[in-house]
């Protein structure tokens, strides 16, 4: 008999606010909160000292402001939030290959073939605390279980800066009083029919009968019985190669002039075409995501001839693409503009034209790594109306 997992699940706290608060240490001990500025803007993340106020991730700016109106309001730094994700992630692979993650600030690991190398499931937890601490002067909760559904509620049990262990023979009881929507899958739908039915706890979940639940879970019911005796049979799964590599952008006022549209469209043109040259792939297709005031969505896309990491074909297609639906639909402002590629490949040989944009993208790309993402900006940008009525 194979001896029982061990899953390690690390979240940083509060990773964009902690981020920001390392860089601005005047912010310490105030409550800050990352996200768009502007009228539609959402809050990305809030330090625990915004969470006092009430303030959450998701929740309307505006909203924030009203809940607390003498915040640190700041507009997420994504570049320097990734920089520092690749340290932490660095971290995790040092104690196994067998890093799967949910986001830039939070994976599960599977260290059990690490344990004769580095002590058990505890010390191994402890090391990466302590390792992501020493790299980053930022702090990690540590979750660690015999699964991932376990591990990552360990996490979230200890927060903030915790370490907890949920073990096999003590699971049931941990769960049992826990509300059913802390089972991974439950959404607010299918909780308030749990409710509405008498089933408020995990225990009492996993006590109900099978033919019970099933008008209320479906085909989910055996899934969600096994989570509620603590079971997940689901393995820790590498990451995978990125399927595509996307920006978008959400505006204060609905925009209705193209021209400043196919603008914006070259600001995000630019920063996917920064991250395809910097994992050295390039994409065959490019989409267009437009969403208007009206809350509509619409894509379009298009197969190029040979992949492409060139901002100024990304840009070009985009246009493209963004023209052919202003002529279907010319009268919805757009309050939401996207672009991507898909359909990746690595980077290989290029025509002659792709060859000379390439080695100007070769050349922004330096400038900027050295000297920040807003060092340089192509002309198309200059002048770029910000908030256009």
């Amino acid at each position: 008999m194979s001896p029982p997992r061990a899953i390690i699940h690390v979240d940083m706290d509060a990773f964009y606010a902690s981020v920001e608060t390392l860089d601005n240490p005047e912010h310490r001990g105030k409550p800050v909160i990352v996200g768009g500025l502007g009228r539609r803007g959402v809050v990305a993340a809030a330090s625990y000292e915004a969470r006092e106020f009430g303030v959450h991730s998701a929740m309307p700016m505006a909203r924030a402001k009203r809940s607390c109106p003498d915040g640190v309001y700041l507009r997420p730094r994504m570049a320097r939030y990734r920089e520092v994700s690749r340290q932490v992630f660095a971290v995790f692979h040092e104690f196994t290959p067998l890093v799967e993650g949910i986001s830039v600030d939070e994976a599960w690991l599977d260290v059990t073939g690490s344990i004769r190398l580095f002590g058990d499931i505890r010390a191994i937890g402890q090391r990466i605390k302590q390792a992501v601490r020493e790299r980053t002067h930022l702090v990690a909760s540590i979750g660690m279980a015999p699964n991932k559904f376990l591990a990552k509620l360990a996490s979230d049990y200890g927060k903030p800066d915790g370490f907890f262990e949920i073990n096999a023979e003590g699971a049931r009881e941990f769960l049992a009083p826990l509300p059913v929507r802390r089972l991974w899958g439950i959404g607010p739908k299918s909780a308030e029919r749990l409710m509405r039915a008498g089933i408020t706890t995990i225990g009492e979940l996993e006590a109900a009968r099978t033919e019970e639940l099933a008008p209320l879970l479906g085909n989910s019911t055996a899934h969600f019985q096994a989570l509620a005796r603590g079971e997940d049979e689901r393995e820790v799964t590498p990451d995978r190669p990125d399927k595509s590599i996307s920006h978008e952008e959400t505006f204060e006022y609905d925009l209705h002039d193209l021209r400043v549209m196919e603008a914006k469209l070259m600001e995000l043109a630019e920063g996917v075409g920064t991250r395809l040259r910097r994992k050295s792939l390039a994409g065959a297709t490019i989409t267009v995501k437009i969403r208007t005031g009206a809350w509509r969505t619409y894509t379009r896309s298009l197969t190029l001839p040979e992949p492409t990491a060139t901002t100024r074909v990304i840009y070009r297609t985009g246009c493209a693409l963004l023209e052919k639906w202003r002529q279907e639909y010319p009268k919805p402002g757009v309050r939401l503009l996207g672009i991507g590629a898909s359909k990746l490949a690595e980077q290989g040989a290029t025509g002659l034209f792709q060859a000379d944009e390439k080695n100007v993208d070769s050349m922004l790309d330096a400038i900027r790594e050295r000297f920040g993402g807003t060092a340089i900006k192509r002309g198309r940008l200059v002048g770029d109306d910000e908030n256009p009525s």
